[in-house]
């Protein structure tokens, strides 16, 4: 087994750190995202646009954050990334204030590299860690975020209670918060993130001393059949988690729950996406990632029966059907980024990943969009059905690629 590189630790404890602040922000936006637009559109068949908008801005952050990682490192990638999340944030505040819903869509575009960036970090805890350990290494990171992504939802009250007393709209209180949350995580990013771990990573595979940030060149990206697969695996459990997810709040809101309940639930949800990460990665180091992709799928599958079939006055029926959501999503991204991360070289190691979470955001944003309409026209019962057939893609998709090259774990 190879010996860990003794800075790994240093770079996983940094990680740790921004990643916690990073869930509060990250988890605002999900809970009350699509209720604000309800409010300010008048209109259910729209509310998927919030979770569409940030998913866009999402995919377009992952490809800027992989590139300038690519050129620069990690540090600099990800500082950008929450930065820009801050600065999302904080328009979202101000849409809402004024009551304005050009701006509030464009806030919420910019808002979503703060979600680009929270799961980019995921790669900065690979970059140092020995193939055996990298799943371990990933769901490190992934863990981190459920402290704050936890916190966030159950602070919605209390935010919203202050937002009223500053005199704006209730539900941009929580995105005060994510405003806040994004800021702190790019200042510890930006100052505490040394040595760079995809930088060191490069110097020590080269047998040589790192290079200073912005003198590495562009190198072009790589595409495998394995990369594919991982992508795949991502892509169909990210588009299943969102759509759910966020119609979630307006068909509890339509059947009598408050706010607060709301939060508990997709609390439970988000803990179910980062708390198992630390499982999923052992999974993964000890029988392969393609073995816990399929378990990924069978999960989700699962979770969208459960959806279904749990009595909207319920609350832990509804919370159980999120729970599974969740783990089935983390199940997901853990083995999908292992599949994408072994695959790729160090030397374009950072854009292809960015390239991947790429069509991983967009899946999630016609995930948000389209849920709205499949609520509005056929209920939220036939959105949880059909994000459980869609997890099935998964299945097929690795039994092609495990008969094209039989080793596979």
């Amino acid at each position: 087994m190879t010996e860990p590189i003794p800075e790994q630790r240093r770079v996983l404890t940094v990680l740790v750190a921004a990643q916690i602040l990073s869930g509060a922000g990250l988890a605002a936006g999900v809970t009350v995202g699509a209720l604000l637009a309800q409010d300010m559109l008048g209109s259910t068949s729209l509310a998927g646009v919030p979770s569409a908008l940030f998913t866009i801005g999402s995919a377009a952050a992952a490809v800027a954050v992989g590139r300038i990682s690519q050129r620069t490192g990690r540090r600099g990638g990800l500082t950008f990334g929450y930065a820009t999340g801050a600065i999302g944030s904080a328009g979202v505040v101000a849409a809402a204030a004024l009551d304005t819903a050009v701006l509030l869509f464009a806030a919420l575009f910019v808002y979503g590299a703060g979600t680009a960036t929270s799961l980019q970090a995921r790669y900065a805890g690979a970059d140092l860690a020995a193939p055996e350990r990298r799943g371990r290494a990933v769901s490190t990171v992934l863990v981190a975020t459920t402290l704050g992504a936890v916190v966030g939802p159950n602070l919605t009250a209390v935010m919203g209670d202050a937002a009223e007393s500053w005199g704006i709209p209730r539900l941009s209180g929580p995105f005060v918060l994510s405003g806040v949350a994004y800021g702190l995580a790019a200042v510890v990013l930006w100052v505490l993130l040394r040595p760079d771990p995809l930088l060191l990573a490069r110097s020590r595979a080269a047998g040589a001393e790192p290079a200073p940030d912005g003198e590495r060149p562009a190198v072009a990206r790589q595409w495998s059949p394995a990369v594919t697969a991982g992508v795949v695996v991502m892509i169909v459990t990210q588009l299943v988690m969102v759509a759910v997810m966020t119609m979630t709040p307006i068909h509890m809101r339509d059947h009598g729950h408050d706010v607060g309940a709301t939060g508990v639930v997709i609390a439970i949800h988000v803990a179910a996406m980062f708390l198992p990460s630390p499982i999923a990665g052992m999974l993964v180091d000890r029988v392969g990632p393609y073995r816990v992709a399929a378990a990924a799928g069978l999960v989700l599958l699962a979770a969208g029966v459960s959806a279904a079939l749990a009595p909207p006055q319920s609350v832990p029926a509804l919370a159980f059907a999120l729970g599974l959501l969740g783990f089935g999503w983390s199940l997901g991204l853990v083995s999908g980024t292992a599949l994408v991360t072994d695959a790729v070289p160090l030397e374009s190691r950072a854009a292809t990943q960015g390239t991947a979470d790429l069509f991983v955001a967009l899946a999630g944003a016609g995930g948000g969009l389209g849920s709205g309409l499949v609520v509005a026209a056929a209920g939220f019962p036939a959105l949880a059905l059909t994000g459980a057939a869609v997890s099935l893609v998964i299945l097929p998709v690795l039994a092609r690629r495990s008969a094209a090259q039989p080793a596979l774990r």
